[in-house]
């Protein structure tokens, strides 16, 4: 992806988050001069991938087949105390996160608002390919028995908790606007705990046309 192209998406995503009264801690709108000679002070920012980021799971068609997010707060395993993580993101209509579950995170995926979040599950199978069985899954506390492949709309408000080893893929329902979408989970690591039935790409390859408006966390690195 084009960094310029990156940046624009950003700049979107900060007005979509001020128009639902969304706001991001002071950091998180930090400008890459800002974030120079931060790396001690924000070392947990750094260490644990919180922060903006952006993928086209290596479609090279970011509103196909997409995904901006910002981790608000992540611990690590085995390096600090924090069980936890929460990010926000935003769901394009049609524009799909691919299928994939977690080995060790569960999560919680919320409707924070704007359209209807449309989800499809499957369960998987010892060897990781999906099953056939049906599934349980609890919808704002309420248990629903669903068969494989089964679709769920989330509206605004509504939240689905994701158990490990659920296939799930997400995208904006057509017609409906860009939505909103919270995640509370169990800590997440991007590196080792996703699990895509297809093989993607995670993190971009980025073509740098121009500097960078914020930093994502894969530019942590190049940049303190």
């Amino acid at each position: 992806m084009k960094r310029s192209e990156i940046n624009a998406l950003i700049q979107d995503a900060e007005a979509f988050f001020a128009a639902h009264h969304f706001h991001l801690p002071e950091w998180g709108r930090w400008s890459p001069a800002q974030w120079k000679g931060k790396g001690e002070v924000a070392a947990e920012i750094v260490r644990n991938g919180m922060g903006w980021d952006l993928t086209d799971f290596g479609s090279g068609a970011f509103e196909r087949r997409g995904l901006i997010l910002f981790a608000i707060r992540n611990g690590r395993l085995g390096v600090d105390r924090k069980p936890y993580a929460e990010k926000i993101m935003i769901v394009r209509e049609n524009q799909e996160t691919p299928m994939h579950f977690h080995w060790y995170k569960m999560e919680d995926i919320i409707n924070r608002g704007g359209g209807n979040l449309m989800l499809q599950l499957k369960a998987a199978t010892e060897d990781e390919a999906f099953s056939e069985e049906s599934f349980d899954v609890s919808i704002d506390g309420i248990v629903h028995r669903l068969a494989c492949g089964a679709e769920v709309t989330l509206k605004p408000g509504q939240s689905i908790c994701l158990p490990q080893r659920l296939y799930h893929r997400f995208w904006g329902e057509e017609g409906k606007g860009k939505v909103l979408v919270g995640e509370v989970s169990m800590v997440n690591d991007d590196n080792t705990d996703n699990r895509f039935f297809d093989g993607v790409g995670r993190f971009p390859d980025i073509e740098e046309d121009e500097a960078p408006y914020r930093l994502l966390v894969n530019d942590y690195p190049g940049h303190l």
